[in-house]
């Protein structure tokens, strides 16, 4: 899918690195944000995202979810894809560029790898909100149905194992089609990518895009 770094550059939110700079909803003095513009304006001269993703016939039952061929167990998966017949596996990754980027900072520059970090963040987040969106047109298209997307639902939120990461990238072929790699203690390389399952339903559904209503998770640090 054919994303832009200059299409992340006007979609990424400023507040989203201030709050995973641990700001809340308040604005930093200018010279963290003088400097959170310098350290984006780098990130996104340098970074290479790639994604793949596969929509499969889905449908839950009880405390599981069947995504294609495979099983799922986790009770808040199946309330998420409760009204969807189909599903996207997907994966995306800002790519090596991002965490080299990382360790130049950590040498030379602390504050801008703290800085970087919620960057990264940031940037991953804005360019999986655009693929989800192509991938929603895509499915539409093919389908000839008006669809519409539930909110990404990642391995290890909720009650969904964080060991699910090896039937995604068994799945997509991660490693193959993207170089995005896995480690033995379900870790990602490159750190800052995202696997998820993306719900496609007929149902309209308000946008949940950068809220935090779609989300249960009321004790987080990020909720607005």
């Amino acid at each position: 899918m054919n994303i832009k770094n200059s299409d992340l550059k006007n979609t990424v939110q400023k507040k989203e690195i201030y709050r995973y700079l641990g700001y809340g909803a308040n604005e930093p003095a200018d010279a963290v944000r003088a400097l959170a513009d310098e350290v984006l304006s780098e990130l996104l001269s340098v970074i290479k995202p790639k994604s793949i993703y596969r929509i499969y016939a889905c449908g839950a039952y009880g405390s599981g979810v069947r995504v294609g061929d495979m099983d799922f167990k986790s009770s808040a998966l199946a309330g998420n894809l409760a009204q969807c017949n189909k599903a996207a596996l997907f994966a995306a990754t800002l790519g090596l560029e991002a965490d080299k980027l990382l360790q130049r900072y950590e040498i030379v520059n602390m504050a801008k790898a703290s800085i970087a970090q919620a960057c990264g963040a940031a940037c991953i987040e804005a360019y999986c909100n655009l693929l989800q969106e192509q991938i929603r047109l895509a499915a539409q298209e093919a389908g000839g149905e008006p669809l519409y997307i539930r909110p990404r639902f990642s391995p290890g939120y909720g009650d969904l194992p964080l060991e699910t990461q090896r039937d995604i990238f068994r799945a997509l072929e991660c490693t193959k089609r993207i170089g995005l790699t896995l480690t033995q203690s379900l870790l990602m390389y490159p750190t800052k990518s995202v696997t998820a399952f993306i719900g496609l339903t007929r149902n309209p559904q308000g946008c949940h895009v950068g809220k935090c209503k779609s989300c249960k998770k009321t004790d987080c640090e990020f909720r607005l």
